[in-house]
Formats: C-alpha cells, structure tokens, sequence
C-alpha cells in the first residue's frame, strides 16, 4: 500500500520580499489532509493516492493561493503568496493567541472541527476531545447548564475570551455558555492554551484559556438551514444568512437559532434562544467589524444534583428541587426556574499602520439581566428582616433572587515587525463592571405585611480592570526566543451582608505582575522542542470576599507553571507531548467551615501543584483510516489541608489536618479517541471514546479524620472512573439547487455506561461518625441526536 502512495511538499514565501511564511496552512480541497509550514516555510503532505488534487494556501495578510497537480510521483510545489489588498480577520486575535511554533501548549480547532458535533449541545461539550478537558450537564444530556475542567481547573480559572475581548463573569469569574445557547453556530475558530499561556485580557488563566473568534470574511453569498433533533424532546432550529463581500469591501452576517430540550433529569428543561448579526467592512489598510449577539434562557433549575440515597435507589434522575409539603405528595413548584438575557455589542478595528506596524482594537458593552425564582419550604421570617406576626416564625414563600449587570470597556493591541527575526506586541485593556445583586419577596404563605416583589436585600458592586502587556520573539537560526510581561490592577468595591442583613462595604485594591519566558526550537522541519516559565496570579472571587471581612480577607492566589514540549509532523503522523508543573501558593479550596448563613468557606491552602504528561496525535493510516487521540496523566495534591467538621452531637468544629492529598475534581488519566473512517466521497463513520479516572469531591481523598469513622462504608466522597462511548455518522452530497445536504446522526453513551461526570459532599459527624451528604449529576444513558443541513 505504501508503494502506491506519494507526497507533495515546498516551500511557502513573502511574492515581495522572498522571506518565508512560517505557520502558513495548506489544505488540500475535498480532503482531510493538511499541513502547517514550519519555521522554514517548509511543508509536507504524505499518504496521498495517486490522483489529481487542489492545493490551496492560506496565511495572515495574504491571497490565498490555489493550484492543481497530478500526483504519480512524489512531487514538489512551491508557492509565493502576495500580500493582500484587504486586511484579513485573523489579525483581530493574534495578540492574544499562540503562534505555531510557541512554548505554549495549545490547540486549534477550525470551524469543520466545531461544526461536525454541533447538534444542540452546549459548546464544552463539543471540545471534549481535546487535552485534558472534563465535561459535565446539569440536565445531564449536554443542553442548558454546563461545565468544563482543564487540567482539574473548573470554569473560575479558564480564561476565555470572544475577539479578544473578556467573558468570564467579572464578580464570579465562572463561565455560562447557557446564556449564548448555539453559539458554535456563529464561531470560525478555537484556540485553547493549557496552562498559564499567552498574556491575554480578563481574569489570569490557572487552568487554561480558550480563545473565541467569532464569523469571518466569506466571499460569496450563503444560506444554511440546520435542523435537528433527537432524545428528551431536543428540538434545535438555525437559520445563518450572509451577503458575502459586496463591492470587494463590504458583508453582513446573521444567524437566528432556538434549542428545546426537556433534559435527562426530571424538570430540567431548556428553552433556549439566539441570534449573532455581523457586518464588516474591508479597506486595504483598514477592517471595522460591528458584532452584536445575544442569547436569552430559561431553564429549570437542577444545579443541586441527584442526592446519594435516590441514586442508589436507581432513581438516576430525581429532582428535588422546589418541593411543595411533604416530598412524598410528589408536589413540585412549576416555576422553580433561572431566567436571563445577556446582550453583547463589539466594534472591532485592525488597521495597517505601515508594512511593519498594525493595531488592533475594541470597544465592547454588555448587558446581562435576568432571576432565579424558587420556592423555600418553613423559612424563618426573620431571615427576611421581619417582623413575626401572631406567633408564626416561619412561613412558606417565593422569592426571585435579581441580577442586572453591565460590563464594557476597551481592548487594543499593536504589532509591529522590525525584520523578519522579530516580533513585538504591545496590549492590554481597560474594563468597568456594575452589577446589581437584589432579592425580592413575591408571595408568602403566613401574612408578613410585605407588598408584591418586596425586596429584602441588595448588593451593587463596581470593579475595574486594567492590564497592560508586552510581546516579544527573537529567532537565531533554529532557536526563538520568547519574552511576555504583563501587569494588571483590580479595584473592586461591594457591599457584603452580616447575619442582622446589614450593609458591609469592603474596596479591594490588588496589582499582579505576570512574566513569562521560553525558547523554541526548530531541530529539523519536522521536528520542535520547546520550553517555558509562566507565572499567573489570580484574584478570589465574589463569594471569597462576601463571606469574609477586611480583617480575614483571602489572599489573591499565585501559580509558577513550567511547560516543556516536543512537536513532531511524522509523515503521516503528527503530533506531540508535554510535560507540565504547576506550583500553587495561596491556591483556594473548599475546608468544610461554615459562614454566618451555612454556606461553606474557602480558605487558602499555602502549597499545592499539579504536575503531568499530556499527548496528542493523529495518525493516518489511510487515506480512508485515521486515529485521533488524546492522553492526560497527572498528579495533584495539597500539602497541609485542614479540613472543619461539624460535630451535631455537641455543635462544635472538629478540626484536622491533611498532609497530602488529592485536589478536588482532578483526574489522574483523561482520555479520548476518535477513529474516522471514509467510505466513500463526503461519508464519515467515527467511533468517538472518553475515559476519566476517579475524582474526589473534596481535598481529603476520601479519608476521615482519625478516631471518626464513616456511618456508611459504602458511601465515598469521589466519582468513579467511567468510559464513555458514542458514534457519529455523516454524509454530505450536493444537488444541482443546492450546494450542500448534510445529514448526522450522533450517538452517545452507545454502551449505557452509568455515570456520574460532577457532584459535591456536604460531610458532618453524627454520633460521632462521619456521615457523608453526597449530591451527583447523573449523565444520560444512550441517546442521540440528528441532523440536516442545507446550504444554499
């Protein structure tokens, strides 16, 4: 078979100044087979059947090229690219993402990646396959309430930008794709970075960042219908419009899109809604892009998991959330719903200052408004801040807990290229937060003199933040030195509660410094090694502050994470492993202590880390056959952990300390595997597998303290390990009227694997044993989900 294969391969270079173009891609049309240029402009496509292709050449600031061969040999063909006569969008994010050959470790994901599992389900589903990523639904199917892990870092610690511009929640730090439902409809590319990773704008990344580049230039005119459906009533509707480049200067881009969905878990539905619109307008020296997009959801809450005695029961699917009476009456409140709107406007600006200076820029707003309503059974009315009536203390009532937020500011960033050896970055952003945090009373059961949407508490906080950055490589021959130093400033103001409901305003003033360094290495054109030092710093949160006073604030936390890697584009293989550190001080983890109003505390934990491999590749087997997979290892501990019990039998903390153990939710092995197979011209069949080891639902692996022992052996404080399994099929023709009918089935959980993918303990001691009050979130058995798309 090897006989009978060839290979195409060149060199890519400036038309003009004859210098070669590193991180050029070339793609060959109607295939899977691709390439990215070396450090030499080099590339090589191997594994080809004799046949006639379309080469085409794409890079920044450049024509892409196209070129024709017949392949009976292997052959080379070189290309020589001429600047472009617009600017291209990719230059919106450059500043903030890595380059090909990095110290970074990074992937990418093109449009076709994103676009061949979009089917309904929330975007960290559809980048589950990549390094080191743990996925989890609330509804348990993928649709509404997500959540995402990288390398054990939940949500709070991923930096995750759209266009450069930040979208973590300012006060909470945590990101809700639910309020952008279908947005992978309206994204060309992904970028996530592992790690510390590149200067980037918003909260320090201590996870990961994910770097989101919305709709980009698209040259002729389009219509896409894409339908589809499939278990617990899903139902997911998008329409995507665009004009294509009118004039050679001008586009407008739209997209519209509902999702249905009634979810695994009982009550747990989504209804969800969207739209992106987008024009833009290309000069030779000048692209404004005027982005404004919106998603609004309604949801039932199921955000406390299924409890430990009905998952045993083999009720997989019990919601006890908004209980009426007695639990046995099966008696529910039907509006025990979260409700929000979230509205976005981005004005994006590149401009080419000279052949060897450009900007890129931003203004951004957004406004985010919306409540959770929920029923409380027997609440105290003091709680309240009033006044018992006729002797009752307590009543049954409902209450909508507000948020109405705004978030705006400015992102800018200059390159400039002194010669072809250098590249230098100048960035950062000013940011402004007011959100609006009030409560309010809207029917009680026992009469409180209340009037309607009486509101018993409010807190408005104001946060700033500014940071500034600079980007430097240098490359001598094969090595590429790299440079990046940021500094950011936090101001943020609040008003906390204490136990009587009185006001506490707290200000926080914090300024955090950033360096990174590294070096790459070219060894061949094939091959690279690479190495870093990045440190991050990170600010708590709104709760860590709320829960606190100024005299026990938390401290910000610090990582030291170094990185070393090696690349590699084998023939037909091509990928790569890194080996990773991450040293914690002040790291914030949950001790089991319990505030004035019994939620739990987070402390700082002085030493923790992190350390792994992480790997992935693709190998081509065929032309028809290809293996993709991922492989994560690592180890994660706290030193010194104390953990507060809550003795009932005496109402006392009972106090112990750990000297090493595992850090919540951070799997030792994290796996994936996608085996494609073509049959035949525009089919696919995948078989898609992920696994991830146990995780622990607290940092005390699963150990109680000396002298205590568990009241139920059986009962465990982690999440077992689970494999999970699904199939995608697809096939795409076209028709004379229409340029594409694609139609996909996906199926996961192929096997009804049961499992657990989150959850959380709320352990005490009860006659003087340890009881454990475990919550999980069961995820769906088998299920699937279909799809057509037209294109037009």
């Amino acid at each position: 078979m090897a006989s009978a294969q060839f290979s195409v391969s060149g060199k890519i270079t400036d038309g003009q100044t004859g210098t070669t173009l590193p991180g050029a891609t070339v793609t060959i049309q109607n295939s899977t087979a691709s390439a990215v240029a070396d450090a030499f402009g080099k590339y090589t496509i191997n594994n080809l059947n004799a046949d006639t292709y379309t080469l085409k050449v794409s890079y920044i600031g450049y024509q892409t090229s196209t070129q024709k061969i017949v392949l009976n040999a292997n052959t080379s063909t070189n290309f020589i690219l001429t600047a472009s006569t617009v600017l291209t969008d990719e230059v919106t994010v450059s500043g903030t993402r890595a380059a090909v050959n990095s110290p970074t470790a990074y992937t990418n994901l093109s449009r076709k990646d994103i676009q061949k599992n979009n089917l309904g389900q929330d975007l960290p589903f559809l980048l589950n396959q990549t390094p080191s990523v743990v996925v989890t639904s609330d509804a348990g199917a993928g649709i509404g309430y997500t959540g995402i892990h990288i390398r054990g870092s939940d949500a709070t610690r991923i930096n995750v930008t759209i266009n450069g511009i930040p979208y973590n929640d300012s006060e909470e730090q945590g990101v809700y794709f639910v309020d952008l439902p279908d947005f992978a409809s309206s994204v060309d590319n992904i970028q996530i970075q592992r790690g510390v990773g590149t200067s980037t704008n918003g909260a320090g990344a201590f996870g990961a960042s994910i770097n989101i580049q919305t709709t980009t230039r698209r040259d002729t005119a389009y219509l896409e219908l894409n339908n589809s459906a499939g278990s617990y009533g899903t139902v997911k509707n998008t329409i995507n419009i665009g004009t294509g480049l009118l004039g050679g200067k001008f586009s407008f881009d739209g997209r519209l899109s509902r999702i249905y969905s009634d979810g695994y878990i009982d009550r747990a539905f989504s209804n969800l809604k969207s739209y992106f619109l987008s024009g833009a307008y290309y000069g030779k020296n000048t692209l404004i892009r005027f982005n404004t997009f919106s998603g609004t959801e309604h949801t039932y809450q199921a955000w406390d998991g299924i409890n430990e005695d009905s998952l045993r029961a083999g009720n997989r699917t019990y919601n006890d959330l908004g209980i009426i009476g007695n639990p046995s009456d099966n008696n529910f409140y039907k509006n025990q719903t979260d409700n929000y709107t979230q509205d976005h406007y981005q004005l994006l600006v590149d401009q080419k200052i000279s052949d060897k200076i450009s900007f890129n820029g931003a203004l951004h707003y957004t406004h985010g408004y919306g409540y959770y309503e929920e029923y409380q059974n027997a609440d105290s009315i003091k709680n309240y801040g009033l006044v018992p009536n006729k002797g009752d203390t307590t009543t049954d009532l409902t209450r909508r807990l507000w948020l109405n937020n705004k978030f705006y500011g400015v992102t800018y960033n200059f390159k400039y290229a002194a010669q072809k050896n250098l590249n230098f970055d100048l960035g950062g952003a000013y940011n402004e937060y007011r959100g609006a945090h009030y409560d309010n009373i809207e029917w009680t059961q026992q009469y409180t003199g209340t009037p309607p949407d009486y509101q018993y508490a409010r807190d408005d906080a104001f946060k700033t933040d500014f940071n500034i950055y600079g980007k430097v490589d240098y490359r001598i021959d094969k090595l590429t030195l790299y440079a990046d130093m940021q500094y950011r400033h936090i101001s943020y103001s609040f008003l906390g509660f204490n136990d009587q409901l009185q006001n506490v305003q707290q200000q926080v003033k914090l300024d955090f410094f950033n360096p990174k360094a590294g070096l790459s290495y070219q060894i061949d054109t094939k091959n690279n090694l690479y190495a870093s030092f990045a440190v991050g710093n990170h600010e708590p949160d709104r709760d860590d502050y709320t829960q606190s006073t100024p005299a026990d604030r938390p401290k910000p936390e610090n990582l030291k994470d170094f990185e070393l890697g090696y690349r590699t584009q084998m023939g037909a293989f091509t990928g790569g492993i890194n080996a990773f550190y991450m040293l914690y001080y002040n790291q914030l983890v949950l001790t089991g202590q319990l505030n004035d109003v019994g939620d739990q505390n987070r402390s700082n934990v002085k030493n923790s880390f992190r350390e792994g491999l992480e790997f992935d590749g693709r190998l081509r087997i065929t032309n028809q056959l290809t293996w993709s997979a991922t492989a994560s290892w690592s180890a994660n501990k706290v030193k010194d952990f104390n953990q507060y019990l809550l003795d009932n039998d005496n109402g006392q903390m009972v106090n112990y300390q750990y000297k090493e153990t595992d850090i919540a939710f951070s799997p030792d092995f994290v796996g994936s595997s996608e085996i494609s197979y073509v049959p035949a011209k525009g089919a696919e069949i995948a078989f898609i597998s992920k696994y991830v080891s146990r995780q622990y639902l607290d940092n005390t692996s699963n150990i109680n303290p000396p002298g205590y022992a568990a009241a139920d052996p059986t009962s465990n404080r982690y999440l077992n390990s689970y494999f999970v399994n699904g199939i995608r099929l697809s096939y795409n023709f076209s028709i004379k009227s229409v340029k594409n009918i694609g139609v996909s089935l996906l199926i996961n959980n192929i096997f009804n694997e049961q499992y657990e993918a989150n959850g959380a303990t709320y352990p005490d001691i009860d006659g003087g044993k340890v009881v454990n009050n475990n919550y999980f979130f069961a995820q769906a058995p088998a299920n699937f989900l279909v799809g057509l798309n037209l294109k037009f």
